[in-house]
């Protein structure tokens, strides 16, 4: 953790604790906006999806995304754990599975920025009730 020696390193520490929380809240434009879904159930806690949302809320923003990231509960791919669910504006979302950290980065580099698949995706094996 930063020493505060200042008021004005205070202030930093404030704006981007600040710039972390709006990123998770901005559910007023989340139509337009990449919506990222981490499972943090127990499963998913166990297997690092901490550390993996926190690589999200601190790395999209110098990456010039536009994104909301919230967690959420069990997604049933407890063998699959991190796992995290991408929604883009107007797309059916893509589930990846056993994302670390440095899957988090591709994902972002790859995926996010430049619209290319990665590995790890869960295969949509089911189908809703009106199907």
């Amino acid at each position: 953790m930063e020493k505060i020696k200042t008021l004005a390193d205070l202030k930093r520490i404030k704006e981007n604790v600040q710039a972390k929380i709006d990123l998770r809240e901005k559910s007023e434009q989340s139509g337009e906006l990449i919506q990222i879904k981490v499972a943090m159930a127990t499963c998913g806690i166990a297997a690092g999806s901490k550390e993996v949302m926190n690589y999200f809320i601190d790395h999209l923003e110098e990456n010039g995304i536009r994104a909301v990231v919230t967690q959420t509960g069990c997604m049933g791919y407890c063998y699959a754990e991190p796992t995290v669910e991408i929604t883009k504006p107007g797309r059916e979302p893509i589930v990846f599975g056993e994302v670390t950290t440095k899957r988090a980065g591709e994902i972002i580099q790859k995926y996010l920025k430049n619209d290319e698949l990665v590995e790890g995706i869960i295969p949509v094996n089911y189908h809703t009730i009106q199907e």
